[in-house]
């Protein structure tokens, strides 16, 4: 699963989206730090690792059903943009 982050990044990098880098960036820091925080069982890293997934997840969630033009999204309207 990682490793789809590191392609990511470089298809990223070819392009001028540099908000997707960074969001990557973030998921990928988030991620060591949950599992930093499973191995040495911080609980506070444990929660915001937890809240983070939770807000990916529903972001992600969100852009798919953008771009498949899901319920009342449209590519074509300029409120979601």
């Amino acid at each position: 699963i990682q490793l789809t982050f590191f392609f990511l990044q470089v298809f990223d990098f070819l392009g001028y989206q540099w908000a997707p880098i960074l969001a990557n960036f973030l998921h990928i820091i988030m991620v060591i730090l949950g599992l930093f925080g499973t191995i040495q069982y911080r609980p506070r890293y444990i929660v915001v690792y937890a809240i983070w997934t939770a807000v990916w997840v529903t972001w992600n969630i969100f852009i798919i059903c953008f771009y498949l033009e899901v319920g009342g999204l449209s590519k074509v309207s300029d409120v979601w943009l």
